[in-house]
């Protein structure tokens, strides 16, 4: 087990993270909303990087899992930039950002701010602006008159909250609009029984990235979460695939 350590972000809260150094390019995983790098889809890249000697950094966004913080302070601008922090100080080298979900839209502000570190993209069940397709107009209304709102949780017995504040930055950081000005390689991985976030979400983010390097796996009896041991295999494969064409 690789030991968990912190950065310090200038406002003093402490962030928690794991790296293996190895060959570049680095792989850096970025779990979705209320995850953590304890997740199985974290951990195998973490242990498939050991095994074949590449950089892998995991970590927890702060308000979740082993960092500091409140989860009601959490927004994707806070997260991205403690994502950001994190890679300038721990990795010098190109890095491949891997997201999951929500973390299939961080990685693509994190990409935009670090630019050319950015050595490729691979997103599972990618759910960029989720805050502006993801909800009706009555949550909507309510979140933004600063309201939380509780959604069913299929994941655990607990609703899951969608704090007001997360809300107003996601709709501040909507992408999909508009062309996304990332050219690296990506590689989107989408079920298309994905109950949380429709696949075809996935060939809308393809087309709006300008690169031209772009390749969508569909896996049809695939669910959001894409944990199964040939959801991960996937994962793997492509992961090897991606960052040995830099070698």
């Amino acid at each position: 087990m690789i030991e968990t350590q912190f950065h310090t972000m200038p406002d003093g809260r402490r962030v928690a993270f794991r790296l293996h150094r190895g060959a570049d390019p680095a792989l850096v995983f970025l779990p979705g909303y209320m995850s953590d790098m304890a997740g199985g889809k974290a951990s195998a890249l973490m242990a498939w990087a050991q095994q074949t000697g590449r950089s892998c950094l995991l970590m927890d966004y702060s308000g979740c899992g082993t960092s500091a913080g409140e989860f009601a302070d959490g927004t994707l601008s806070r997260w991205s930039a403690e994502v950001a922090a994190l890679i300038k100080v721990q990795l010098d080298g190109p890095v491949v950002l891997v997201g999951s979900s929500m973390g299939g839209w961080l990685m693509l502000l994190v990409a935009r701010a670090l630019s050319t570190q950015v050595a490729g993209l691979i997103g599972i069940a990618a759910a960029p602006d989720f805050t502006d397709w993801g909800y009706g107009e009555g949550d909507k209304a309510r979140l933004a008159a600063g309201e939380i709102v509780l959604e069913d949780n299929p994941y655990g017995p607990e609703p899951t909250p969608i704090h007001p504040g997360f809300f107003a930055d996601g709709q501040a950081q909507l992408q999909l609009g508009s062309t996304i000005p990332i050219d690296a390689p990506v590689r989107l991985i989408h079920g298309q029984r994905d109950a949380d976030v429709p696949w075809r979400l996935s060939l809308q983010l393809a087309e709006a990235l300008r690169s031209d390097d772009i390749q969508v796996t569909l896996v049809k009896d695939g669910d959001h979460r894409l944990s199964r041991p040939q959801d991960i295999a996937l994962l793997l494969r492509t992961a090897a695939l991606l960052t040995e064409t830099f070698e």
